[in-house]
């Protein structure tokens, strides 16, 4: 719950102040931070999985994955990229960012998950705990529950989530590759001017 409130606390500040230089060149590593108050908030708005009333009939289940990846990813993953992004900014302050590929990287990031979510984990971890109430946990978790079409459905439908997500994951990973090689190129190139 901190992390949320100080998520809010960020986004509101970001508000205000996009007018500042600091602020511009912290962009996104606030956006991500804000993203992990969003999946914070959401986890808790939604998914009161550790009750141990819902622990009872929902543990393994897929609501179980949902819980998982949107707290993974969606909160520590998104964390650790804000500090990341964080730590690149403050350890070379002038280099210059491109903020498109970034700028797509965090949307496809938090689309992609969104998607995971919604049109896999979710109705599935719905369906499992339906038939988990009505005819025990044992056949929630079954292979004749498991080979239903609608099952196979919708671990087909993970695809487009799963998709989305790798191209952010891949857009990220060209955006720090670049400023590395951005880096090391400067670097040399300072060797070179110094030996003469």
């Amino acid at each position: 719950m901190p992390l949320a409130l100080i998520g809010a606390e960020a986004y509101e500040t970001y508000r205000h102040s996009q007018a500042t230089p600091w602020m511009a060149r912290y962009k996104w590593p606030i956006m991500f931070f804000i993203a992990v108050s969003f999946w914070i908030s959401w986890r808790w708005a939604v998914w009161l999985i550790n009750t141990p009333l819902a622990l009872y009939y929902m543990q393994g289940l897929n609501l179980t994955a949902l819980h998982g990846h949107t707290a993974l990813f969606g909160v520590y993953g998104m964390l650790g990229i804000s500090l990341l992004l964080f730590c690149v900014r403050g350890l070379k302050p002038d280099a210059h960012w491109q903020e498109k590929p970034l700028r797509a990287a965090f949307w496809s990031l938090n689309v992609g998950l969104s998607m995971m979510a919604v049109f896999t984990l979710l109705p599935l971890g719905l369906l499992q705990l339906n038939a988990a109430l009505e005819h025990g946990y044992s056949y929630a978790r079954s292979a004749k529950f498991m080979g239903q079409p609608i099952i196979h459905l919708l671990v087909w439908m993970r695809v487009p989530g799963d998709t989305v997500f790798s191209v952010g994951a891949l857009l990220l990973s060209w955006f720090v590759l670049r400023l590395w090689v951005a880096h090391r190129k400067a670097a040399a190139k300072e060797a070179e001017v110094l030996n003469g």
